[in-house]
């Protein structure tokens, strides 16, 4: 039984008290859980898993037995996070959901059988049904459809055994119903899309690997006739999120193939996401921007560098009042992007919610950087008054340069004018955007190349920045928060908050080619090692915290700053830390394990440095996280101890992903997996373990054998704010 579902008992069992004091009689009523109104048990059973609400809550009494099966609260279901559900409970929740449930999710559940799946076709009232990332195979795919004639809206995964010809007649029958539909594609297919003439929405995703496992090349050859091509005669959103290699870029234009020949006149949402710095050219961009400018209801836009010039970003945007735009990695566009928001070239800025301006202004470190190349406080405060109600902003890949910024005086900070966004809810920024510019001297020097006389004879001057010291003033340790505080106070909405060096690149292997070829190499931008331990501990000001991400940044040495923060926001869920002061030295553990102790809230943990040891001193502290259910360290030179692993998964009982990529020999990496795998999958279905040494060669396969939903999780430094819900890019 669940901690709510605990609560909720000992809260009949204790009968809550009331007093109802009258000012003449002083007398005292009581009154018991069971006699509050229905609306208000409904609203707090809302909140209550739903497995615990049918198994549970459900039993504890008739009243609430009734309250349960209210049809408020079994209409739309969700049971993608139920990591605890086993397949037997899930089968019997099923069974009771059959005549009531008509949107039903089971996203990322990987874990149930075959047998499981198949009472979904009980559930004959469904119109909308997520089953991606779970286990179908062509004929239960099929069974399935069938026999849900009232189906609106389908996600599923496409695998490499699918196969369109397999579908039955009644299966046809209801995709050709569909309005909307969100495809996985783990192979060159074009799934069931062409069996849906009268598609709406269109989600895709693609993640298939250039060679197979046994290393021969996957060829992207699709049949083309007038029966397979897709036409969407009636399309309003496309979205498509590609993983890296060619073959999915191919693909994606096959997809495509019928939008040069006409583009449909609904369309209001296009977003493609392509990773990389050089993704494919399509010639019918520029169609497609001309077609989105002329009927002025556009809605979210994002398309990748190569496709888009300055006139036809100019024609998509003129007379429109988009909601979502995204201009990841297109420098070239960054001066129309702006002439657009700021002066008139769209319709009512003030629409606008998400904008990703990552590595807009970003020129490749081999040419000069000069100031025209920076953001300008100026344009950005002109932006936050125009776009006022903006709640997702990502400047990820940007430089900012506070010092060099001739004519600006303090108030003029960049932090100051992204302040004025006080609507807020996400933020991504680059380290040098939170430097005050205040150490010249440092930065100076650090950048003023040595005499060609002494250079190979004399040793580069190590140095350091200070610790973070809460009792002292911050002009005396040369750390100015002073940009960062004004930022933090006007926004104090802010939920999700990433900070990343320019430098950083994750050591992770599915995405290290794409990632690598379009950031700079470390440490190219000096301003960066001027945000330290005093900018983490403002961090405590943002009481609404719940996602934090911090790569890349050198200035941070000891990590006080780390615990200062915790101890403030108590309500952290999401915490992703990488490559944090010295490269060659782990300083901050002393640090990072007083931290744990505090994140009593946390979920998850996603830990990346290149000398990580990962004692016993390390999990003890991270056992004190009670509620984390995700675990990810990524190491390259580190260690850690597989008893002090087993201790930890034994007293976190809710943690269902435990991934360590670090050294090592194969042998131990197995033996650990192998032992957590039979100690404690029996309690918990949804259990991913994944031990592996970062230098073996079989280690992408690994990778690909980890469930989407729980890769997704642990690669959170490619930046998931400033997006629509339904696409975060990689």
């Amino acid at each position: 039984m669940s901690g709510a579902v605990c609560g909720l008992a000992e809260d009949m069992d204790r009968q809550i008290v009331k007093a109802v004091c009258d000012e003449d009689t002083m007398s005292c009523t009581r009154m018991g859980m069971s006699d509050l109104p229905d609306e208000i048990l409904l609203c707090i059973l809302r909140h209550v898993p739903v497995c615990d609400l049918l198994m549970n809550v459900a039993n504890v009494c008739h009243k609430l037995h009734t309250l349960c099966h209210d049809k408020t609260l079994l209409t739309n279901v969700n049971l993608s996070e139920e990591y605890q559900a086993e397949d037997v409970l899930v089968r019997q929740v099923l069974k009771q959901l059959a005549n009531h449930v008509q949107s039903l999710s089971l996203n990322g559940c990987y874990w149930l059988s075959g047998s499981t799946l198949d009472i979904l076709a009980r559930c004959r009232g469904v119109t909308d049904l997520d089953v991606t990332g779970c286990r179908f195979t062509p004929p239960r795919l099929s069974r399935l459809l069938s026999s849900l004639s009232m189906l609106k809206s389908l996600a599923f995964d496409v695998t490499a055994d699918f196969n369109s010809l397999l579908l039955t007649s009644e299966a046809v029958d209801t995709l050709s119903r569909l309005s909307e539909l969100r495809q996985t594609l783990f192979t060159p297919s074009y799934g069931v899309v062409p069996c849906c003439a009268q598609l709406r929405k269109l989600m895709l995703q693609f993640d298939i690997p250039d060679v197979t496992r046994e290393g021969v090349g996957v060829c992207c050859q699709l049949m083309v006739g007038q029966s397979s091509v897709p036409h969407y005669q009636q399309l309003e959103e496309f979205t498509a999120r590609l993983a890296p290699g060619e073959v999915n870029q191919t693909l994606l234009l096959l997809y495509l193939a019928v939008f040069s020949v006409h583009v449909p006149k609904r369309l209001r949402v296009f977003l493609v996401s392509i990773p990389g710095p050089n993704p494919a050219r399509w010639p019918a961009a520029p169609s497609l921007a001309q077609s989105l400018g002329q009927h002025g209801d556009l809605v979210a836009l994002q398309l990748p560098r190569s496709w888009l010039d300055s006139l036809s970003l100019k024609r998509a945007l003129e007379g429109n009042s988009p909601k979502h735009l995204s201009f990841s990695r297109c420098p070239a566009l960054w001066p129309q992007v702006f002439q657009s928001l700021l002066d008139g070239g769209v319709r009512d800025a003030t629409e606008l919610i998400s904008l990703n301006l990552s590595g807009i202004n970003h020129v490749p470190y081999s040419e000069c950087r000069s100031v025209e190349d920076q953001l300008v406080a100026g344009t950005m405060r002109q932006l936050a008054v125009g776009c006022s109600n903006l709640q997702h902003l990502n400047l990820m890949h940007t430089h900012y340069h506070h010092g060099n910024s001739p004519g600006l005086d303090e108030g003029t900070h960049l932090c100051a004018s992204l302040a004025k966004l006080g609507h807020l809810h996400s933020l991504t920024l680059p380290a040098c955007a939170l430097s005050d510019g205040l150490n010249t001297n440092h930065i100076s020097t650090h950048n003023t190349p040595p005499s060609p006389l002494f250079q190979g004879l004399k040793k580069v001057p190590r140095v350091g920045i200070q610790n973070y010291n809460p009792d002292s003033e911050s002009s005396l340790s040369g750390d100015s928060t002073s940009g960062l505080t004004l930022l933090l106070a006007g926004c104090p909405l802010l939920e999700t908050f990433e900070l990343i060096g320019p430098g950083f690149a994750s050591t992770l292997p599915r995405l290290e080619p794409c990632t690598r070829a379009s950031v700079e190499p470390r440490g190219m931008c000096a301003w960066a090692r001027g945000v330290g331990d005093a900018h983490i501990a403002a961090l405590g000001a943002l009481p609404r915290l719940h996602r934090l991400t911090l790569a890349g940044l050198p200035g941070v040495l000891r990590g006080t700053g780390l615990v200062q923060m915790a101890k403030q926001c108590r309500d952290l869920r999401v915490l992703s830390l990488a490559n944090l002061g010295s490269l060659k030295i782990m300083n901050y553990t002393p640090a990072l394990l007083d931290m744990l102790k505090h994140c009593t809230q946390l979920q998850e943990l996603r830990l990346e440095q290149p000398y990580l040891n990962a004692n016993a001193s390390f999990f003890e502290a991270l056992s004190c996280c009670s509620r984390l259910q995700r675990v990810c360290l990524i190491s390259r030179s580190g260690t850690f101890d597989p008893s002090a692993v087993e201790t930890f998964m034994e007293r976190c009982c809710h943690v269902i992903m435990c991934h360590i990529f670090m050294g090592g020999t194969l042998v131990a990496c197995r033996t650990l997996e192998k032992a957590l795998l039979d100690r404690f999958s029996a309690g918990r279905s949804a259990l991913s373990v994944a031990i592996y040494p970062l230098q073996h060669e079989d280690l992408p396969s690994v990778i690909r054998d980890i469930p989407l939903t729980l890769l997704d999780r642990i690669t959170l430094f490619q930046s998931h704010v400033a997006q629509p819900p339904h696409l975060s890019p990689l």
